[in-house]
């Protein structure tokens, strides 16, 4: 059996593939159903975010799983295999956990340590136990992960700066344009990124926000926040007019600003207007850049703008990639125990069989005792099974997983009958 990761990142594939791949919703869960049922998959939970779609599973074969995942990954991108290889990474074992530490930590991230991707690692722990898809081996290996991205950001400074996407892409924006004071500033989506958004562009100095969301009421609650005021989803166009900086971040999953949108919006506009997309799949068609004094930017912009700020981080990443080394020990290690957990329960099982068996055949003789004698003979009998095993069962969870212990574990089963 193997811990397995296999997908796709914004360093291994273009975003209009990322896109292909996205999930959210109803159609991340029933994909987490989907994957649970195939031959070679135990384990399976998925974690879709704006930089990844990758599938952490429990294998009882790699290269069966493999096939598994990356057949999944085509059906789900409408690609054939050659399409997707290129593109596709995959670590079993001990690497597969590294890496989800790693990602879990912030190290993954487009944005060196942001602080979404843990959220969002839990989230994809949540919803694979609400569908099925984690057990015993992915219960215990995103708690470590989590765990692990706590440390990461408790006993570091790689959170330090900038801490999200949505941040990061406001910080941005602000370097292109010098200051984002006194700009008009639309933001479309009022979810979790677009709060994100909304927060970022308060502390980076901009009063002027407009909030749109096709739920109103959301909207209404975004820029009552942050001091902005709404406009009804319907009347984007004319919020486009207006507007000096264009901050996107929707999960509708299509383009919803096309050129033909942004072009009368901007008709007679002698102002110039940039455009940052941050949204998986886009919100912004890319043909928008043609408009007349529009730049459009999005997340691959963003990637190489975030990239320039690795070499002053360095540091502290070498300090997180410590701590995903220790975690990934400790991981290794109370996995192995785990290992042991079943046999020493069937050893205890049978020691208490033979216990009950031994009361039951002196049952007549013990028939005379007073209450208080028969549960003081209960007593000492099951003290005396536990002392019996305690070193035993102390040793199989020591020596898991080395040739020693799988000796021991053999033994036991022989000399117990345990099969």
């Amino acid at each position: 059996m193997s811990i397995v990761v296999i997908g796709v990142n914004h360093r291994t594939a273009p975003i209009d593939l990322l896109e292909r791949v996205s999930l959210s919703g109803d159609a991340l869960c029933k994909a987490v159903t989907g994957l649970v049922s195939r031959a070679n998959i135990r384990e399976a939970a998925i974690l879709s975010t704006c930089n990844r779609t990758e599938v952490v599973a429990v294998a009882e074969r790699f290269h069966g799983a493999y096939a598994d995942i990356r057949d999944f990954f085509c059906e789900l991108g409408g690609m054939q295999p050659d399409e997707l290889h290129a593109h596709l990474y995959s670590q079993h074992d001990d690497a597969a956990v590294s890496h989800l530490f790693e990602v879990a930590a912030g190290l993954e991230s487009a944005v060196l340590g942001e602080s979404e991707i843990l959220g969002q690692v839990r989230q994809a722990w949540e919803t694979a136990q609400a569908e099925g898809g984690a057990k015993a081996t992915l219960n215990l290996l995103f708690r470590h992960a989590i765990e692990t991205g706590k440390r990461a950001r408790t006993e570091t400074s790689i959170g330090k700066h900038t801490a999200s996407v949505s941040h990061a892409a406001v910080e941005m924006a602000n370097e292109r344009l010098g200051s984002l004071a006194g700009r008009s500033v639309l933001v479309v989506g009022a979810g979790e990124m677009g709060e994100g958004v909304a927060v970022a562009l308060v502390g980076a100095g901009a009063t002027n926000i407009t909030v749109t969301n096709r739920t109103e009421a959301r909207a209404m609650q975004l820029a009552q926040r942050v001091g902005g005021n709404i406009v009804p989803f319907s009347e984007l166009g004319a919020a486009l007019r207006d507007a000096d900086v264009l901050l996107t971040c929707t999960g509708s999953g299509v383009v919803i600003i096309d050129h033909e949108l942004v072009a009368a919006a901007r008709a007679g506009v002698a102002r110039p207007l940039l455009v940052v997309d941050i949204a998986v799949p886009r919100d912004v068609a890319a043909d928008v850049e043609r408009a007349h004094d529009v730049t459009l930017l999005n997340l691959d912009h963003l990637r190489d703008w975030a990239a320039r700020g690795l070499a002053q981080r360095a540091a502290e990443a070498d300090k997180v990639r410590g701590i995903v080394g220790e975690e990934v020990e400790r991981f290794g290690l109370e996995a192995t125990a785990r290992q042991a957990a079943p046999l020493v329960a069937q050893l205890y099982e049978k020691g208490e069989a033979v216990r009950q068996a031994e009361l039951d055949r002196f049952s007549n003789r013990l028939g005379s005792l007073e209450p208080a004698q028969r549960d003081a003979v209960d007593a000492v009998t099951k003290g005396i099974v536990a002392k019996l095993l305690h070193q035993m069962s102390v040793r199989l969870k020591d020596d898991a997983g080395s040739p020693q212990g799988e000796r021991n574990a053999a033994a036991v089963r022989d000399l117990f009958d345990l099969g």
